[in-house]
């Protein structure tokens, strides 16, 4: 297939649209089920090169869950605990622990549930028929894989009333060098970033704890490859093998690390005993059950236990989550990683970064305030490395 057009472009105003080798060779997909549009293909291409790069990077299975365009988060095949399976409503899921690809998307998806609600979604490796049973009973727009066990790909067509988006890639599909885009009529042309993100890229630390262990490595590597792949400006956290917080497309560096903060607080705080304890109604469902417990624990458009509110939600009323519980939890963590795709120029991003249990950071360096920033990082003890390499996506 050279090319394959498309029902519009970004909007259904963008006409005619369609996507095709420039070489006029064939295109490194093969379209297995449903009719991806403009967007559709922008994440799965993007998303794709995320997970081959991350399991090239740590030799692990990797998913990632996207929307417009920017990862809602990624993770390695790392096992779940129990806590944590009940936080991303996989306790049910039968095998879970014997499928890496699996656990990677049990994470992935089950990170920040309300943005990857409708979410397009990529797999380093061969879909197995355990990812494909979790998949299917969640929102999602689309699949991009190497391949697909058989009865993998026929429990993925029932989506969507059998117009589910499964496309096929091509694993050792390599890009040309240069690449191009068109903006207003004008064409841009630069060489794609193929920036290789490694252990290596981590030596230089800058701080007076000069400890990175290897699981924080791990973590920093996921971090960055995520953000390579994320809107900028962006900012990660991550910890145990996977994105916790993914603060995208920000004008302000701290805004960034606030978005991407109060990420990896709400999905630190759905694994606290009162979260994982509320009484729901039984015939609430999964996507309702997201948008409520980030009501619980955020506050937000309205307050879920109030009288006359809970009802709705719950079979008994639940204590408030109060501002003091919420502290003394977050309080508790540490170990947590953080990437950045440009330096910090100011220090108050390191103390929202605390607040959220960051130990280790990996910056690229530079700023005219790089001093201020390390004093600050040596004050709570934090290790932070300077990669030399910013990671803007764009």
């Amino acid at each position: 297939m050279k090319e394959f057009e498309l029902k519009y472009g970004c909007n259904p105003n963008q006409k005619p649209a369609k996507i095709f080798m420039k070489n006029g060779g064939e295109l490194p997909i093969e379209i297995m089920n449903g009719k991806p549009g403009y967007i559709n293909f922008l994440d799965a291409f993007n998303s794709w090169q995320l997970v081959k790069e991350l399991k090239e990077a740590t030799g692990m299975v990797a998913v990632t869950s996207f929307k417009h365009v920017s990862p809602t988060s990624a993770a390695v095949g790392t096992k779940l605990s129990d806590k944590l399976k009940k936080a991303c409503f996989v306790d049910d899921v039968e095998g879970l622990d014997d499928s890496p690809l699996a656990c990677a998307y049990a994470r992935a998806r089950g990170t920040d549930r309300m943005c990857s609600f409708g979410d397009w979604v990529a797999l380093s490796d061969v879909c197995d028929v355990t990812t494909a049973k979790m998949l299917k009973r969640e929102v999602s727009d689309g699949i991009i894989a190497p391949g697909y066990e058989p009865e993998a790909l026929e429990i993925l067509k029932t989506k969507k009333k059998g117009a589910y988006n499964i496309v096929k890639i091509d694993p050792d599909y390599v890009p040309e060098p240069v690449e191009h885009k068109d903006v207003f009529g004008i064409t841009f042309e630069q060489g794609r970033n193929n920036f290789k993100i490694g252990a290596e890229l981590l030596t230089n630390v800058v701080t007076a704890n000069k400890a990175l262990p290897e699981s924080a490595v791990r973590d920093l590597i996921v971090s960055l490859i995520t953000l390579k792949y994320t809107q900028s400006n962006s900012v990660c956290f991550a910890v145990d093998g996977q994105a916790i917080g993914v603060g995208a497309g920000q004008q302000s560096r701290v805004h960034c690390t606030r978005l991407a903060g109060t990420k990896a607080d709400t999905w630190f705080l759905r694994q606290c005993d009162k979260v994982l304890s509320l009484p729901f109604r039984p015939e609430l469902g999964r996507p309702d059950r997201d948008n409520v417990i980030d009501g619980y624990i955020n506050q937000n458009e309205e307050d879920v236990t109030a009288d006359g509110v809970w009802q709705k939600y719950f079979t008994s009323r639940p204590e408030p989550l109060t501002s003091e519980e919420k502290r003394a939890y977050l309080d508790s963590l540490s170990g947590v990683a953080l990437g950045s795709d440009a330096f910090f120029p100011f220090a108050d991003n390191i103390e929202r970064a605390k607040k959220s249990g960051v130990s280790y950071i990996a910056e690229p360096g530079g700023s005219i305030r790089d001093d201020l920033v390390i004093e600050c990082c040596d004050k709570y003890g934090i290790a932070m490395a300077f990669t030399g390499m910013r990671l803007f996506h764009h």
